[in-house]
Protein backbone atom coordinates (compact mmCIF):
# COMPACT_ATOMS: atom_id res chain seq x y z
CA UNK A 1 0.00 0.00 0.00
CA UNK A 2 3.00 2.23 -0.35
CA UNK A 3 2.40 6.03 -2.07
CA UNK A 4 -1.40 5.03 -2.17
CA UNK A 5 -2.32 8.82 -1.74
CA UNK A 6 -0.11 9.84 -5.11
CA UNK A 7 -2.17 6.75 -6.50
CA UNK A 8 -5.68 7.93 -5.54
CA UNK A 9 -4.66 11.46 -6.55
CA UNK A 10 -3.80 10.44 -10.12
CA UNK A 11 -7.07 8.34 -10.34
CA UNK A 12 -9.06 11.10 -9.13
CA UNK A 13 -7.49 14.00 -11.80
CA UNK A 14 -7.75 11.07 -14.69
CA UNK A 15 -11.24 11.10 -13.35
CA UNK A 16 -12.30 14.42 -13.24
CA UNK A 17 -11.03 14.69 -17.53
CA UNK A 18 -13.23 11.59 -18.26
CA UNK A 19 -15.99 12.25 -20.78
CA UNK A 20 -19.72 13.10 -18.32
CA UNK A 21 -21.05 9.65 -19.35
CA UNK A 22 -24.81 8.44 -17.32
CA UNK A 23 -27.49 10.15 -15.78
CA UNK A 24 -28.89 10.13 -11.85
CA UNK A 25 -30.86 7.76 -10.95
CA UNK A 26 -34.55 10.53 -11.30
CA UNK A 27 -36.80 7.96 -10.82
CA UNK A 28 -36.49 8.42 -7.09
CA UNK A 29 -37.47 12.17 -7.61
CA UNK A 30 -35.26 13.13 -3.90
CA UNK A 31 -32.24 11.53 -5.67
CA UNK A 32 -32.72 13.72 -8.98
CA UNK A 33 -31.59 16.94 -6.41
CA UNK A 34 -27.91 15.82 -6.35
CA UNK A 35 -25.05 17.39 -8.23
CA UNK A 36 -24.69 15.03 -11.00
CA UNK A 37 -20.99 15.98 -10.88
CA UNK A 38 -20.11 15.20 -7.25
CA UNK A 39 -17.18 12.81 -7.09
CA UNK A 40 -15.49 11.58 -3.86
CA UNK A 41 -12.88 8.37 -2.96
CA UNK A 42 -12.14 6.96 -0.07
CA UNK A 43 -10.03 4.27 1.01
CA UNK A 44 -8.91 2.66 4.59
CA UNK A 45 -6.29 0.41 5.24
CA UNK A 46 -6.97 -2.62 7.23
CA UNK A 47 -4.20 -0.92 9.90
CA UNK A 48 -7.10 1.99 10.16
CA UNK A 49 -5.27 4.58 7.92
CA UNK A 50 -7.74 6.58 5.81
CA UNK A 51 -7.25 8.48 2.91
CA UNK A 52 -9.59 10.22 0.75
CA UNK A 53 -9.85 12.95 -1.87
CA UNK A 54 -12.86 14.87 -3.27
CA UNK A 55 -16.32 14.56 -1.79
CA UNK A 56 -14.87 11.74 0.40
CA UNK A 57 -17.06 13.53 3.56
CA UNK A 58 -19.76 13.92 1.92
CA UNK A 59 -23.02 12.11 2.45
CA UNK A 60 -25.30 10.32 0.01
CA UNK A 61 -28.30 7.52 -0.11
CA UNK A 62 -26.21 4.47 -0.36
CA UNK A 63 -29.58 2.69 -1.21
CA UNK A 64 -28.31 -0.64 -2.39
CA UNK A 65 -24.81 -0.47 -1.61
CA UNK A 66 -27.15 -1.02 2.02
CA UNK A 67 -28.04 -4.55 1.00
CA UNK A 68 -24.61 -6.65 2.06
CA UNK A 69 -25.45 -4.51 5.90
CA UNK A 70 -29.10 -5.78 6.12
CA UNK A 71 -28.02 -9.34 4.74
CA UNK A 72 -25.11 -9.21 7.76
CA UNK A 73 -27.39 -8.32 10.20
CA UNK A 74 -30.10 -11.09 9.42
CA UNK A 75 -26.95 -13.56 9.01
CA UNK A 76 -26.71 -12.42 12.72
CA UNK A 77 -29.85 -13.42 13.78
CA UNK A 78 -30.82 -16.18 11.73
CA UNK A 79 -27.60 -17.74 10.36
CA UNK A 80 -27.48 -19.97 7.18
CA UNK A 81 -31.64 -20.37 8.03
CA UNK A 82 -31.32 -17.67 5.26
CA UNK A 83 -30.98 -19.48 2.39
CA UNK A 84 -33.85 -21.25 2.90
CA UNK A 85 -36.01 -18.20 1.15
CA UNK A 86 -33.01 -16.34 -0.95
CA UNK A 87 -30.42 -17.95 -3.56
CA UNK A 88 -26.89 -16.87 -4.12
CA UNK A 89 -26.93 -17.32 -7.82
CA UNK A 90 -26.54 -13.99 -10.47
CA UNK A 91 -29.91 -13.35 -11.52
CA UNK A 92 -28.56 -11.89 -15.58
CA UNK A 93 -31.94 -9.69 -14.98
CA UNK A 94 -31.99 -6.21 -13.83
CA UNK A 95 -31.95 -5.39 -10.20
CA UNK A 96 -35.74 -4.72 -10.13
CA UNK A 97 -37.08 -7.87 -12.57
CA UNK A 98 -40.15 -9.70 -11.78
CA UNK A 99 -39.23 -12.40 -14.43
CA UNK A 100 -37.05 -15.14 -12.51
CA UNK A 101 -39.68 -15.49 -9.76
CA UNK A 102 -42.57 -16.70 -11.80
CA UNK A 103 -40.25 -19.65 -12.95
CA UNK A 104 -38.70 -20.34 -8.98
CA UNK A 105 -41.66 -20.02 -7.22
CA UNK A 106 -40.94 -16.62 -5.33
CA UNK A 107 -37.58 -17.82 -4.39
CA UNK A 108 -35.21 -14.81 -5.42
CA UNK A 109 -31.85 -15.57 -7.14
CA UNK A 110 -29.85 -13.64 -4.64
CA UNK A 111 -29.98 -11.16 -1.68
CA UNK A 112 -28.44 -8.33 -3.42
CA UNK A 113 -30.87 -8.02 -6.09
CA UNK A 114 -34.64 -5.89 -4.94
CA UNK A 115 -36.94 -9.19 -4.70
CA UNK A 116 -33.78 -11.03 -2.50
CA UNK A 117 -33.54 -7.49 -0.13
CA UNK A 118 -37.47 -7.58 0.56
CA UNK A 119 -37.36 -10.95 1.25
CA UNK A 120 -34.30 -10.11 3.29
CA UNK A 121 -36.24 -7.12 4.94
CA UNK A 122 -39.09 -9.38 5.59
CA UNK A 123 -37.01 -11.58 8.13
CA UNK A 124 -35.24 -8.66 9.96
CA UNK A 125 -38.79 -7.21 10.23
CA UNK A 126 -39.92 -10.63 11.86
CA UNK A 127 -37.27 -11.08 14.25
CA UNK A 128 -37.60 -7.27 15.80
CA UNK A 129 -40.60 -5.31 17.71
CA UNK A 130 -38.59 -2.29 16.13
CA UNK A 131 -36.95 -3.36 13.27
CA UNK A 132 -35.52 -0.09 11.34
CA UNK A 133 -33.91 1.53 15.11
CA UNK A 134 -32.24 -2.03 15.44
CA UNK A 135 -30.85 -2.16 11.97
CA UNK A 136 -30.27 1.76 12.26
CA UNK A 137 -28.03 0.75 15.61
CA UNK A 138 -26.60 -2.07 14.41
CA UNK A 139 -24.95 0.05 11.45
CA UNK A 140 -24.13 2.68 13.37
CA UNK A 141 -22.59 -0.04 15.98
CA UNK A 142 -20.34 -1.56 12.80
CA UNK A 143 -19.16 1.45 11.70
CA UNK A 144 -18.49 3.37 14.83
CA UNK A 145 -20.33 6.33 13.55
CA UNK A 146 -23.13 6.90 15.65
CA UNK A 147 -24.83 10.05 13.64
CA UNK A 148 -25.75 7.74 10.74
CA UNK A 149 -29.20 8.11 9.89
CA UNK A 150 -31.99 7.54 7.58
CA UNK A 151 -33.41 10.57 5.03
CA UNK A 152 -36.75 10.41 5.83
CA UNK A 153 -37.31 12.78 2.38
CA UNK A 154 -35.59 9.65 0.44
CA UNK A 155 -37.93 6.88 2.03
CA UNK A 156 -40.74 8.44 1.14
CA UNK A 157 -39.70 9.60 -2.05
CA UNK A 158 -38.65 5.36 -2.87
CA UNK A 159 -42.02 5.29 -1.10
CA UNK A 160 -44.63 7.71 -3.72
CA UNK A 161 -42.44 5.95 -6.94
CA UNK A 162 -42.32 2.28 -5.17
CA UNK A 163 -45.21 0.88 -7.58
CA UNK A 164 -42.39 -2.16 -8.93
CA UNK A 165 -41.00 -2.71 -5.16
CA UNK A 166 -44.73 -3.09 -4.04
CA UNK A 167 -44.94 -5.61 -7.11
CA UNK A 168 -42.45 -7.54 -6.42
CA UNK A 169 -43.51 -7.98 -3.01
CA UNK A 170 -46.91 -8.54 -3.58
CA UNK A 171 -45.83 -11.42 -6.15
CA UNK A 172 -43.27 -12.97 -3.57
CA UNK A 173 -46.34 -13.41 -0.84
CA UNK A 174 -48.10 -14.82 -3.42
CA UNK A 175 -45.43 -17.79 -3.10
CA UNK A 176 -45.83 -17.47 0.19
CA UNK A 177 -42.11 -16.47 0.79
CA UNK A 178 -43.15 -13.30 2.24
CA UNK A 179 -44.63 -13.62 5.85
CA UNK A 180 -45.39 -9.78 7.21
CA UNK A 181 -47.92 -7.47 5.43
CA UNK A 182 -46.36 -5.85 2.46
CA UNK A 183 -46.29 -2.37 3.40
CA UNK A 184 -44.76 -3.03 6.50
CA UNK A 185 -42.17 -4.85 5.01
CA UNK A 186 -41.53 -2.20 2.51
CA UNK A 187 -41.42 0.62 4.79
CA UNK A 188 -38.10 -1.04 6.39
CA UNK A 189 -36.34 -1.67 2.75
CA UNK A 190 -37.71 1.37 1.47
CA UNK A 191 -35.50 3.61 4.98
CA UNK A 192 -32.64 1.01 4.87
CA UNK A 193 -32.20 2.24 1.37
CA UNK A 194 -32.27 5.76 2.42
CA UNK A 195 -29.63 5.73 4.69
CA UNK A 196 -26.60 8.07 4.04
CA UNK A 197 -23.32 7.84 4.65
CA UNK A 198 -20.14 9.06 3.29
CA UNK A 199 -17.52 7.46 0.88
CA UNK A 200 -15.18 7.57 4.31
CA UNK A 201 -17.89 6.29 6.67
CA UNK A 202 -18.77 3.16 4.03
CA UNK A 203 -15.38 1.63 4.43
CA UNK A 204 -15.54 2.05 8.10
CA UNK A 205 -18.82 0.08 7.79
CA UNK A 206 -17.61 -2.53 5.69
CA UNK A 207 -14.25 -2.81 7.22
CA UNK A 208 -15.09 -6.03 9.26
CA UNK A 209 -16.15 -7.69 5.40
CA UNK A 210 -12.05 -6.99 5.05
CA UNK A 211 -10.89 -8.26 8.42
CA UNK A 212 -12.60 -11.72 8.78
CA UNK A 213 -15.47 -10.46 10.43
CA UNK A 214 -14.46 -8.19 13.17
CA UNK A 215 -15.47 -4.37 12.95
CA UNK A 216 -12.91 -1.66 13.61
CA UNK A 217 -13.95 -1.29 17.47
CA UNK A 218 -12.88 -5.11 17.79
CA UNK A 219 -16.82 -6.58 17.59
CA UNK A 220 -17.11 -9.89 16.14
CA UNK A 221 -19.52 -9.00 13.63
CA UNK A 222 -19.70 -12.25 11.82
CA UNK A 223 -17.85 -15.72 11.88
CA UNK A 224 -14.98 -16.20 9.14
CA UNK A 225 -17.32 -19.03 6.99
CA UNK A 226 -20.33 -16.47 7.11
CA UNK A 227 -17.55 -13.36 5.73
CA UNK A 228 -16.54 -15.54 3.18
CA UNK A 229 -19.68 -16.12 1.84
CA UNK A 230 -20.78 -12.76 2.35
CA UNK A 231 -17.40 -11.36 -0.03
CA UNK A 232 -18.36 -14.38 -2.91
CA UNK A 233 -21.88 -13.00 -3.18
CA UNK A 234 -20.55 -9.37 -3.37
CA UNK A 235 -18.55 -10.52 -6.23
CA UNK A 236 -20.65 -12.59 -8.11
CA UNK A 237 -24.17 -10.47 -7.42
CA UNK A 238 -22.79 -7.28 -6.25
CA UNK A 239 -23.12 -5.54 -9.25
CA UNK A 240 -26.79 -6.57 -10.96
CA UNK A 241 -26.39 -8.11 -14.33
CA UNK A 242 -23.19 -6.24 -14.55
CA UNK A 243 -21.16 -8.56 -11.79
CA UNK A 244 -19.31 -9.93 -14.44
CA UNK A 245 -18.03 -6.80 -15.99
CA UNK A 246 -17.41 -5.19 -12.34
CA UNK A 247 -15.05 -8.96 -11.68
CA UNK A 248 -13.58 -8.38 -15.04
CA UNK A 249 -12.51 -5.23 -14.84
CA UNK A 250 -11.65 -4.41 -11.41
CA UNK A 251 -11.35 -7.38 -9.36
CA UNK A 252 -12.83 -6.87 -6.28
CA UNK A 253 -15.92 -7.98 -4.10
CA UNK A 254 -18.00 -5.17 -4.23
CA UNK A 255 -21.55 -3.45 -4.01
CA UNK A 256 -23.18 -0.65 -6.07
CA UNK A 257 -26.24 1.37 -5.02
CA UNK A 258 -28.61 3.49 -7.46
CA UNK A 259 -27.72 6.91 -5.17
CA UNK A 260 -23.53 6.48 -7.43
CA UNK A 261 -21.93 4.76 -4.48
CA UNK A 262 -19.75 2.08 -4.61
CA UNK A 263 -17.80 -0.15 -1.85
CA UNK A 264 -15.39 -2.70 -2.65
CA UNK A 265 -12.76 -4.62 -0.11
CA UNK A 266 -10.01 -6.63 -0.91
CA UNK A 267 -9.39 -8.62 2.45
CA UNK A 268 -6.97 -8.25 5.23
CA UNK A 269 -5.84 -5.25 2.93
CA UNK A 270 -8.41 -2.30 2.51
CA UNK A 271 -11.78 -1.56 2.11
CA UNK A 272 -12.68 1.56 -0.43
CA UNK A 273 -15.43 3.34 -1.60
CA UNK A 274 -16.49 6.01 -4.43
CA UNK A 275 -19.16 8.45 -5.46
CA UNK A 276 -20.03 9.73 -8.17
CA UNK A 277 -24.09 9.83 -9.31
CA UNK A 278 -24.08 9.69 -12.58
CA UNK A 279 -25.21 5.63 -13.61
CA UNK A 280 -24.64 3.88 -16.90
CA UNK A 281 -27.72 1.86 -18.17
CA UNK A 282 -27.32 -1.08 -15.71
CA UNK A 283 -27.55 1.51 -12.55
CA UNK A 284 -23.61 1.35 -11.32
CA UNK A 285 -21.40 4.75 -11.46
CA UNK A 286 -19.59 4.84 -14.78
CA UNK A 287 -16.93 6.83 -12.81
CA UNK A 288 -16.79 5.21 -9.71
CA UNK A 289 -15.99 1.73 -11.96
CA UNK A 290 -13.67 3.75 -14.11
CA UNK A 291 -11.41 5.00 -10.85
CA UNK A 292 -11.48 1.89 -9.17
CA UNK A 293 -10.32 -0.02 -12.40
CA UNK A 294 -7.86 2.47 -12.09
CA UNK A 295 -6.63 1.29 -8.62
CA UNK A 296 -6.25 -2.35 -9.08
CA UNK A 297 -4.34 -1.64 -12.14
CA UNK A 298 -2.06 0.57 -10.51
CA UNK A 299 -1.51 -1.04 -7.57
CA UNK A 300 -1.72 -4.79 -8.82
CA UNK A 301 -3.83 -5.48 -5.81
CA UNK A 302 -6.97 -7.53 -6.53
CA UNK A 303 -7.80 -10.77 -5.88
CA UNK A 304 -7.04 -12.63 -8.89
Amino acid sequence: MEHIEQTLQEIYKESQVQDKIGSIATYIPELATVNPDSFGISLTTIQGKNFGIGDSEVRFSIQSVSKPLSLAFAFTILGDTIWERVGVEPSGTPFNSLVQLEFEKGIPRNPFINAGAIVIADMIVSSFENPKQEFLDFVRKISGIPTIDFDLKVAQSEKKEGCRNTALANFIKSFGNLKNDVDLVLDFYFHQCSITMSCHELTKAFYFLANEGVSMSGMQVLDKSQVKRMNALMQTCGFYDESGEFTYRVGLPGKSGVGGGIVALFPKEFIVSTWSPRLNSNGNSELGMFALEQLTTKTGMSIF
